[in-house]
């Protein structure tokens, strides 16, 4: 492993953690920070041994309690800091007599408020010192493996009625890491994770970036086992030409999507206020992020939609996608977003409209179902009809992807169809994504059941069309840098 890896693989996984500022006031960051360490190794998740660091307390959850970073008498590996800005400069010197090389500054008042001196005070020490800092002005870390867990959030609250909430949930573990500038922004993507049920590899907060950025935290991914999929976050970039060498060697392994804020002059002026970022000229992330293969995405649900399909399905190895549908109007939909964003949704070849046309004589699908692409079989839909559609798909070699719209409404249509689909899918390497429209049960229930045999699902025509989309252009990178073929190798056996 190179020291870089080594340097950052301290921030997920270990040995030891002090948490200065810990406390025994529920209400402080420093005690839901700790009380994250202390839950996590009862679980038995968390294997490192935890050390509370606050002088105005003796024990913090049945932990001896030091006064300073200089008291303890084991080594340190790892440092949270939540206290106020003013104290931080202390705790750094402390930290490099200790001979500490890993430290997250959790605590704000630093340059995003114009405390510049300071900041530049805790990263003169730091440099001084070797220590790598992840911060100020952040969020930390979150691994859902090794039960690293700096998030001052608490994963329930106590309403004024009484009853008790979940908050703030971390995600089960999977596939998805998420890199973010914005520590709230981040927070909202781990909920809106857990309530739709997809797992999380790591999640990483930069705050203000006075040392770990962009460049070094993708390195580290790229390397890491339970990553499949990388989402960022970003408000500015300053390491420009390193992040640019290292996200092109990144996404000929693993696909980066991208959401970038502070498009406007607006925008840009909030960016400055929140982290103290300069955004810089949109135009020009747009060329950086397209000569390095990543994936921008316009807006939060187009980052989630495109996360999700890439973290479950293939590359699609070419623009055509062919759309079969119960519903004639959402194909349509689909098809339009399809089109406007240079995925083609190109009429069946002859051989293919044969084959469709063979069915209908053979009463396997209605004789005035469509089937020049969409596919549409119509309220008088099967599952099995759906099945015996697929195989058609999945054996034109001009298909390169398939959208299913599996209206739950038609009367004909079973629940089984998901699974029946999902059988056949494994014998192919296309990508397919599904779409059912509503928010009742029965929508609920189908789109979950698609989620958990590996086809992501979406309540519009348009969510799926654009995570097809993802699915082709990231298709399109790994073949441009010659990378496709082995991607989709390691895909197959989930080293991916």
């Amino acid at each position: 492993m190179s020291s870089v890896f080594e340097q950052m693989h301290k921030f997920f996984d270990p040995n030891s953690v002090a948490v200065v500022g810990a406390s025994r006031k529920i209400r402080k960051a420093g005690h839901v920070i700790f009380k994250n360490f202390v839950d996590n190794k009862r679980r038995g998740v968390f294997k490192g041994e935890l050390y509370p660091v606050n002088p105005h307390e003796d024990q913090i959850l049945g932990y001896k309690c030091f006064s300073s970073l200089t008291e303890i008498a084991g080594g340190v590996e790892l440092v949270v800091i939540a206290v106020p800005a003013r104290f931080v400069p202390k705790i750094m010197e402390d930290a490099a007599k200790k001979k500490v090389k890993t430290v997250a500054i959790i605590s704000g008042g630093f340059g995003e408020i114009g405390n510049h001196e300071l900041e530049n005070q805790v990263k003169t020490i730091a440099e001084k010192a070797g220590i790598r800092v992840l911060g100020p002005n952040c969020l930390g870390v979150y691994d859902s493996k090794t039960g690293v867990d700096m998030l001052f959030l608490p994963e329930t609250k106590v309403l004024t009625s009484g009853d008790m909430v979940v908050a703030t949930p971390r995600p089960m573990p999977g596939p998805i890491a998420i890199v973010t500038q914005s520590g709230a922004f981040g927070v909202a993507a781990l909920d809106y994770l857990a309530g739709r049920q997809l797992g999380l590899s790591k999640f990483v907060s930069f705050g203000n970036k006075i040392d770990v950025n962009e460049p070094e935290m993708l390195d580290y991914l790229l390397h890491d086992e339970q990553t499949r999929v990388i989402l960022l976050y970003a408000e500015s970039i300053e390491a420009g030409r390193k992040f640019m060498d290292v996200a092109k060697k990144v996404t000929r392994e693993k696909p980066i999507v991208a959401l970038k804020s502070g498009k406007t002059e607006a925008g840009i002026r909030a960016a400055l206020s929140h982290t103290g970022a300069i955004a810089g000229s949109d135009r020009i992330y747009d060329s950086v992020f397209l000569q390095s293969g990543i994936l921008r995405v316009k807006d939060m649900e187009e980052f989630f939609d495109a996360g999700k399909a890439l973290a479950f399905q293939p590359p699609a190895a070419g623009r055509n996608v062919a759309i079969i549908t119960s519903a004639g109007g959402p194909a349509i939909m689909a098809a339009d977003e399809c089109e406007s964003r240079g995925v083609l949704v190109k009429k069946f070849s002859e051989k293919t409209i044969a084959k469709f046309e063979a069915l209908k004589k053979a009463g396997k699908i209605p004789s005035f179902a469509t089937n020049f692409n969409p596919v549409d079989l119509t309220g008088s839909v099967t599952s099995e009809m759906f099945v015996e559609g697929m195989k058609i798909l999945f054996e034109d070699p001009e298909i390169h992807s398939i959208i299913v719209i599996g209206l739950h409404h038609a009367p004909a249509l079973q629940e089984d169809f998901v699974d029946r689909i999902a059988r056949l899918k494994k014998n192919y390497t296309k990508p397919v994504v599904a779409c059912d429209i509503g928010e009742t049960e029965m929508a609920l229930y189908l789109r979950f059941r698609f989620d958990k045999q590996g086809i992501p699902a979406y309540f519009s025509p348009e969510d799926a069309a654009r995570a097809i989309i993802a699915l082709v252009n990231y298709g399109q990178i790994l073949r441009k840098t010659g990378s496709f073929e082995q991607y989709l190798k390691k895909f197959k056996t989930g080293k991916a």
